[in-house]
């Protein structure tokens, strides 16, 4: 027996509170970026590695460094003075036997694949410097690897995950998705940043969206197309919610003194603006001070046994599906032991606001993703999950 216990608290859900905070860094935000590099070199050594050898050897590449560049945009275009530079670091397997594996060479190929897949305005060879310093892992974790079974825990460690959203959540995770997937906005650059409040039953947003100057021709171009810009989003929230939306869109201008949000690429991190791995979203792809929440950053560690990654990913499964039987509301949290197998918890916390006859649905379901927990590992590999 697993040791899963499910409570039924008697709190309020956090849609029925009179207050609500919720923010989502956008996929092209520095922070965002380095979670994206991290995931995308560890599903390439990952994939590398069955290649080779039919199992995912030891890596951890959470370890990613954005330094922002200089550009001078202006209207219509701009010049670029000094690249954004990026440090891929961590720890990988680069040697089994006397076979030697181009950890480095594997991982700046997939860093500069994911830049010019996801960002269509920034030039990667010209105006991006990569470098690479993955370290060898340590041999007894490679050691760890080589098991048969279940994986046992790397860490005493606990993942978060929640279930289902709240309108607050959902406007302002598709909203950030909206601008770039979907509204069809040239102008827009990917570096989206939403911000959302609710206060009762009124909504406020306040987004924070990088324009491409060389598709806007002067302030009042800027200005329509800020305007056009909110009146998508706003048609786009009515979609979504019958609640009061506001929208307000690079609160920082200063059209008097022509001081906007003017970028080359598209990124913020061409003016300066750094970035780290997990300093930003959860797993969940939000920000959520209202929410129970881990600190673990899940981008780039090993999808096998880190329970850094996997418990976060797993606990938001497992709410997610338990959500769907008809809980107003479901928080999972689940605790690792180091060196114990990961299917194996410490301890399997979930709370549950609903109906006292889903207590047996959740444990079933929480048993269920426990006993097939390699589900996790092959969705990282095929990017089938968010981690950030």
């Amino acid at each position: 027996m697993r040791n899963i216990v499910v409570d039924f608290p008697r709190i309020t859900a956090v849609h029925k509170q009179n207050v609500e905070l919720v923010e989502r860094k956008g996929i092209g935000h520095p922070d965002s970026i380095c979670d994206g590099l991290a995931e995308a070199v560890s599903r390439a050594l990952s994939k590398e590695y069955v290649k080779r050898y039919g199992h995912v050897l030891h890596h951890n590449t959470d370890q990613v460094e954005l330094v922002g560049g200089e550009a001078h945009p202006r209207y219509g275009g701009g010049d670029y003075v000094e690249p954004i530079y990026i440090l891929l670091s961590g720890r990988a397997t680069a040697n089994v036997g006397n076979e030697k594996i181009p950890t480095g060479m594997i991982a700046v190929k997939a860093a500069k694949e994911y830049l010019k897949q996801n960002f269509k305005n920034l030039d990667v060879d010209s105006y991006v410097k990569i470098d690479q310093k993955i370290g060898r892992g340590s041999a007894d974790l490679q050691h760890v690897f080589e098991q048969k079974g279940v994986p046992k825990s790397n860490d005493t460690s606990f993942g978060v995950g929640y279930a289902p959203l709240s309108i607050t959540e959902q406007l302002v995770l598709k909203t950030e998705q909206y601008i770039n997937n979907g509204l069809g906005m040239k102008e827009t650059g990917e570096d989206v940043k939403v911000m959302g409040v609710r206060n009762k039953d009124k909504i406020t947003l306040t987004v924070a969206c990088a324009i491409v100057s060389k598709y806007v021709k002067d302030l009042d171009d800027y200005i329509s197309t800020i305007e056009e810009l909110n009146d998508k989003l706003l048609d786009h929230a009515s979609k979504l919610t019958d609640k009061e939306v506001d929208i307000y869109i690079n609160t920082a201008d200063d059209y008097k003194d022509g001081s906007v949000y003017l970028t080359m690429t598209g990124l913020s991190a061409e003016g300066g603006d750094d970035g780290s791995v997990g300093r930003g979203n959860r797993a969940n792809g939000l920000i959520t001070p209202y929410r129970p929440m881990s600190l673990e950053a899940t981008s780039g560690k090993n999808p096998i046994n880190h329970v850094g990654k996997i418990y976060n990913l797993l606990s938001k499964e497992i709410a997610e599906e338990i959500a769907g039987e008809g809980a107003e509301q479901v928080h999972v949290r689940l605790l690792s032991q180091i060196g114990k197998p990961i299917d194996q918890p410490l301890m399997a916390s979930v709370e549950v606001l609903g109906d006292k006859e889903l207590e047996n649905v959740a444990l079933q379901i929480t048993d269920r993703w426990l006993e097939d927990i390699g589900q996790i590992t092959q969705m990282c590999m095929e990017a089938k999950v968010c981690t950030f």
